[in-house]
């Protein structure tokens, strides 16, 4: 048998209310990750030529 991976932020068992993470505020610090861009998508830069003809 598998041992239970732990929290992506804090550490601490997962919870299945919020899985993967073990509370509301380790999901909330995770989304606020992405808005902030703490978080990023591997890739190429984007231009600012390509940025502004995919409206």
């Amino acid at each position: 048998m598998t041992k239970p991976r732990p929290c992506p932020i804090c550490k601490k068992p997962r919870s299945e209310e919020f899985t993967p993470f073990c509370s509301a505020r380790c999901r909330d610090r995770d989304l606020a990750q992405w808005f902030t861009d703490g978080y990023a998508v591997p890739g190429r830069p984007a231009s600012p030529d390509e940025i502004a003809t995919e409206d």
